[in-house]
């Protein structure tokens, strides 16, 4: 009689490999990834945080103040990104301040981020700026 054991290890194998989730793209948040060429380039980030700066900015004025702001940063980064220290920011404050969280989630320097960069430390605070 033959053993099951060796048949039954190999199918959780399978089993485990074809249910894992691939490392490329599809850990990359959901739309950020817009030519789904999985990774992130500055330009897609950029897009979507203007497009979320549009959505937050519900009093349309054009700035970004920390009620607004509030899951996304704390006051103490509100001022360090906002250089004439009205205490708001402005799509470009903003966009700026997504630039900077860009390059430095960026380690190798290619000019875009991969799901691993994506979720480093300098990654993750990039993300919960888009969210």
């Amino acid at each position: 009689m033959l053993s099951r054991r060796p048949l039954l290890i190999a199918l959780a194998g399978l089993l485990a490999f074809a249910t894992a989730p691939a490392v490329s793209g599809s850990r990359l948040p959901k739309g950020l990834d817009a030519d789904r060429d999985g990774s992130v380039d500055l330009a897609e980030a950029k897009n979507a945080a203007a497009a979320l700066f549009d959505r937050l900015d519900r009093d349309h004025e054009g700035t970004l103040d920390a009620k607004e702001l509030h899951v996304r940063l704390k006051k103490d980064e509100i001022a360090g990104a906002d250089p004439d220290k009205d205490a708001t920011l402005t799509k470009d404050e903003f966009l700026t301040l997504v630039e900077r969280r860009f390059k430095a989630a960026d380690v190798d320097s290619d000019g875009t981020l991969n799901a691993a960069e994506l979720h480093s430390k300098a990654g993750r605070a990039l993300l919960k700026l888009l969210q």
